[in-house]
């Protein structure tokens, strides 16, 4: 009987990046299992995960490029449509200049599909305006790392680490419902004798694993931080001498800190105090302890300043850059690490090097061939690309992203999208955002490509081709290629992935994020390479940096940075006509804006659509039963869904997941208010009202 080799690759969904084998079936069709061996997820797969091939199949994803004509989407020939959007992207620029073209890429992407997007823009077309849905997902954190640490990267340690620490804080994470795999290691930290704090304001699967939960009222993150850290302070449990050694700005930090006595706190946040001391004795007992954040206090207007909160208790105690302690960020999209760290955010370079940098500027055009003066400045984020469309932007080329799901005020954002002059969009399916294009081309996907990605513990991992793509399907590396060409840039451009990586290599070289001493060979046969990884002047293998900061931080004195932040309220506080908060997130059989995973049957029949959860103290004060249609409205608009009643929420908080597009779309109601730092949009903290029809439950 012949044997059918299985390919070992990792999964196309968060950034975990589970190691999983795809093989072929005899009669068509793959199967995927986790792959036992791979460190991370040691043969573990979420449903998510394991469905993953359903996407691959016939009539699910698109198969032949789409062209708009007499209203509708038909398909096209390659070269019809190719020519199409070279035509029209050509035209937009001789008309209205070249920053009247928009580019807007995915935290989903490969690492040579960023680096080439960045590159596009900025060589062929010649655009400053180009960012991606990465914005929306940890930027916050990456602000507030790089100005502490000089260095952002997810987890300064790997995954491992945590079952070994004494304390984790998890603030604003549910990694049950978002990255299941990785709950064991916070249930092995329990069973190892430390402690799991979860701050939350709702009861999620995760904070049920919790020694304690801490439930905050919507956009009090920084408020509860600052109290902490006075309770550290007034407790007499700073590490002096570290703080002497390895850190500046304690004074103004503790300064600021001192003003946020426990009693106020409680008042802002809802968290009572002795929660609070229970909270500090719990993280400043043992020798070691860990801070983790994800997109609860960063999807804030003040979410740079909250992470900075956070780190700040971690550097006041003597927990960063020492074995088993620190901050980090649970990282959300595939490969949100490696997609902001070479060159599709507005203002970087490859290498995570800055773009307003004369030096860096001078190193990665040396390595494309270009004069550094020819390369644009930064330009706008992701929300502010999005609401400058059909005004200043008149046509844009987008990338692996959703936006009309997935940006906040979607329904805006949707309009900005349908009054551009031209939208082309690559896509492994009709996304909502696709369904508005002049041009859709159907592109490869994870398991039918090879690249990279870097995982949220800053290990770079080759994903392998397993299956060869239907004939009518091309990489969006080959797209670029093609629209370079017809736009007069003939080479630099090449459709080969290891090609493109090791030019990536060159450009990072020497860079904060150096991938120069990771190579495609080197990635078969190890599990991963973490960067920093620079190549040895002695040609031996670097053995890559599992581990930050343990030495010195990445700043030019080697010294940790304190911000000295202040409590400050939402950008929309609640009010007589919006009286309560609205969250979002996410659940765990959906993914981002649910492109992918709303075509795979066994996702949605257990989590089938949208629903408005609320506490039942809230039900009934407005009259809502279980399933009754709940309209939740905003200033931007209205999102109806089905109640969920549950105690496992605050009663002045309302929540819905965001993974569906209709008049259930949670992102309809969202606030783009921006961080000033980050330029994060407050997805996480909004003023709504309910409306409900009471008896009507859902239909049977």
């Amino acid at each position: 009987m012949e044997t059918i080799a299985s390919t070992p690759t990792h999964c196309p969904y968060c950034a975990l990046q589970c190691g999983m084998n795809v093989t072929p079936l005899p009669r068509g069709g793959v199967e995927v299992s986790g792959r036992a061996g791979f460190p991370v997820n040691r043969g573990a797969l979420c449903g998510k995960g394991r469905t993953a091939a359903e996407v691959l199949a016939p009539g699910v994803r698109l198969a032949s490029p789409l062209v708009r004509s007499g209203g509708r989407l038909v398909e096209a020939g390659w070269d019809q449509a190719l020519d199409l959007v070279a035509d029209r992207l050509g035209r937009t620029r001789r008309e209205y200049g070249a920053d009247a073209l928009g580019v807007f890429g995915g935290g989903g992407l490969t690492n040579e599909k960023a680096y080439a997007l960045g590159k596009f823009a900025r060589v062929v077309l010649g655009t400053s305006q180009i960012d991606y849905n990465g914005r929306f997902c940890m930027s916050s954190a990456a602000a507030a790392g790089t100005r502490a640490f000089g260095l952002d990267r997810g987890l300064p340690f790997p995954l491992e680490d945590v079952p070994r620490t004494g304390c984790v804080i998890l603030v604003g994470s549910n990694p049950a419902e978002t990255m299941p795999p990785s709950l064991r290691y916070f249930t092995e930290l329990r069973e190892n004798g430390g402690t799991l704090i979860v701050v939350d304001p709702r009861r999620t699967r995760t904070a049920e694993q919790a020694d304690l939960h801490l439930a905050p009222r919507p956009g009090t993150d920084l408020a509860l931080a600052l109290g902490l850290l006075h309770l550290v302070v007034a407790e007499g449990r700073t590490d002096e001498e570290y703080i002497r050694e390895r850190t500046a700005g304690w004074e103004e930090a503790r300064a600021a800190a001192m003003a946020h006595w426990p009693e106020y706190v409680e008042r802002i946040t809802g968290v009572p105090v002795p929660h609070l001391r229970e909270a500090v004795r719990l993280f400043c007992e043992p020798e070691a302890a860990m801070v983790l954040t994800a997109r609860g206090p960063e999807q804030q207007s003040q979410g740079t300043d909250t992470v900075g909160a956070w780190i700040n208790l971690c550097l006041a105690t003597g927990r960063a850059g020492r074995p088993l302690s620190g901050y980090g960020c649970l990282t959300g999209q595939g490969n949100g690490q490696g997609g902001r760290e070479h060159g599709q955010k507005a203002d970087q370079l490859p290498g995570y090097r800055k773009l307003d940098d004369p030096a860096a500027r001078a190193h990665v055009a040396g390595v494309w061939g270009v004069d550094p003066d020819s390369l644009p400045g930064p330009g706008r984020s992701a929300y502010e690309l999005l609401d400058a469309l059909g005004t200043d932007i008149r046509s844009l080329l987008l990338m692996g992203s959703n936006p009309v799901v997935s940006a906040p005020r979607a329904a805006h954002v949707e309009e900005r999208l349908r009054s551009l002059d031209f939208l082309a969009v690559c896509d492994v399916v009709l996304s909502e955002t696709a369904e508005l294009a002049d041009v859709v081309l159907p592109v490869t996907q994870w398991a039918e490509e090879t690249g990279t990605t870097t995982s949220l513990e800053g290990r770079v991992l080759l994903r392998r081709r397993a299956v060869a793509p239907p004939p009518g399907v091309r990489s969006d590396l080959y797209v670029l290629h093609e629209l370079a060409a017809r736009l007069g840039v003939e080479k630099g451009f090449p459709a080969a992935p290891e090609e493109v990586f090791d030019e990536l290599r060159r450009a990072s070289a020497g860079g904060p994020a150096d991938y120069s001493g990771i190579t495609y060979h080197r990635l078969a046969q190890e599990d991963g390479v973490f960067w920093p990884c620079p190549q040895s002047a002695d040609d031996t293998d670097h053995p890559g940096t599992p581990r930050l900061f343990l030495d010195r931080f990445a700043t030019a004195d080697g010294r940790a940075r304190f911000v000295a932040a202040v409590h400050r309220g939402t950008a929309e506080e609640p009010d007589a006509e919006y009286p309560l908060l609205l969250t979002t997130g996410r659940v765990v059989s959906q993914y981002q804006s649910g492109a992918q995973t709303r075509r795979v049957a066994e996702l949605n029949a257990a989590a089938p659509g949208p629903f408005v959860e609320l506490h039942p103290r809230l039900a009934a004060r407005i009259g809502a039963a279980e399933g009754d249609p709940v309209s939740v409205v905003s200033r931007r608009g209205r999102a109806t869904a089905p109640a969920r009643i549950t105690d496992a929420i605050r009663p002045d908080t309302v929540f819905m997941p965001f993974h569906w597009p209709g008049e259930g779309r949670a992102n309809t109601l969202t606030n783009p208010a921006l961080d000033p730092t980050s330029r994060m949009p407050e997805f996480k903290s909004c003023a709504v009202r309910l409306e409900v029809t009471p008896g009507v439950g859902p239909q049977s």
